[in-house]
């Protein structure tokens, strides 16, 4: 089974507002708020490319396939709370 590609809402779904060192998220589409650190920004914005692999995702955001275990179980918290969705 191939691995699940996961993609995010268009830009103008999320409004976001840096909070010394913490990012405010307000989803629009569910209109609840989100209080996040790094790299949850990092994650959304490459995800704007396209969807994708946790191991795709990883190479873009360091180069490096090492580790995509744990990027897909931050992938998957972010999916729980309806930030990123399977594509």
């Amino acid at each position: 089974m191939a691995d699940p590609l996961f993609a995010v809402d268009p830009p103008e779904a999320l409004r976001r507002v840096a909070l010394e060192g913490l990012t405010a998220l307000y989803h629009r589409p569910s209109g609840q708020t989100h209080i996040v650190s790094e790299p949850v920004p990092e994650i959304l914005d490459a995800l704007q490319q396209d969807a994708c692999s946790a191991a795709d995702l990883l190479v873009r955001l360091t180069g490096e396939r090492e580790g995509a275990e744990a990027l897909a179980a931050r992938l998957e918290e972010l999916e729980a709370i309806g930030l990123v969705f399977r594509a």
